[in-house]
């Protein structure tokens, strides 16, 4: 195992066959349009289950004050909806460049496999895992050329984001996303000839969400996600790497 710029490399070969991804239960699709303004408000949402974002994968678990979440899904032919409620004591995002060390500022995280094939995607699009910054930029991790130590793109293009908190801390905040969905054709940076696909319903995902938690240190303290993750090698730090450790999820109406 090799580390590199904050991140565990690990190459396809060395990394243990994983169980196939586990069911995740389903998502409603949308009744009405929604709007991405953090307020969720629209009836879909209200009529929407919460799901838990209480799975501990690096650093402390974190108190109940300095983070805790939850969030809710739904969909339309174009876009995948999330909306997240997260409780977090101190926001902070150090670096200005969004390609620098972004796993280390406050962020979300949502990883999607388009087809649910699973697999390994860190230096390929055979699933995404969009880090999503507090100034709503998106970046993962691009194909690797030879020489090349690594490719951190922006994908601001995929994605819709706004987030509003409360006034004092422990922060309320509701954050929402409209994402469109790329399978593994996609190539970067987007041509206008690859397009997102369209959903639709009994399409299965592979799907998680996270949250990097930093409260002021140089580095993260919490990564917290969606889907308990079975460790290799006691690493459970596995999402960015491979698509084997998401979840199912199935587009309902």
């Amino acid at each position: 195992m090799l580390k590199k710029f904050g991140l565990l490399v690990i190459a396809v070969f060395s990394m243990p066959m994983l169980p196939a991804l586990a069911a995740g239960g389903s998502i409603h699709k949308a009744k009405s349009a929604i709007v991405i303004d953090g307020v969720a408000n629209e009836s879909s949402w209200q009529n929407a289950n919460w799901r838990a974002l209480d799975q501990h994968i690096v650093g402390e678990i974190p108190t109940t004050n300095d983070f805790s979440g939850r969030f809710k899904l739904l969909w339309d032919e174009t876009q995948l909806y999330i909306l997240t409620e997260i409780t977090d004591d101190i926001l902070f995002d150090q670096h200005a460049n969004p390609l620098t060390n972004y796993w280390d500022d406050d962020c979300l995280e949502i990883f999607i496999d388009e087809d649910a094939s699973g697999g390994n995607h860190q230096f390929n699009f055979n699933a995404f895992a969009y880090h999503v910054a507090l100034d709503n930029q998106a970046v993962d991790i691009g194909e690797m050329a030879d020489g090349e130590n690594n490719n951190f793109i922006l994908l601001n293009k995929h994605l819709d984001s706004y987030w509003r908190r409360s006034d004092k801390p422990p922060y309320n905040i509701i954050w929402e996303v409209a994402l469109r969905i790329y399978d593994d054709s996609y190539k970067h940076p987007n041509v206008e000839n690859i397009q997102p696909v369209k959903l639709r319903e009994g399409k299965t995902l592979g799907f998680m969400l996270a949250y990097c938690d930093n409260d002021k240190s140089s580095t993260r303290e919490s990564f917290i996600g969606s889907t308990k993750i079975t460790p290799v090698n006691g690493d459970k730090n596995l999402g960015y790497i491979t698509a084997d450790v998401f979840e199912k999820i199935k587009l309902i109406k």
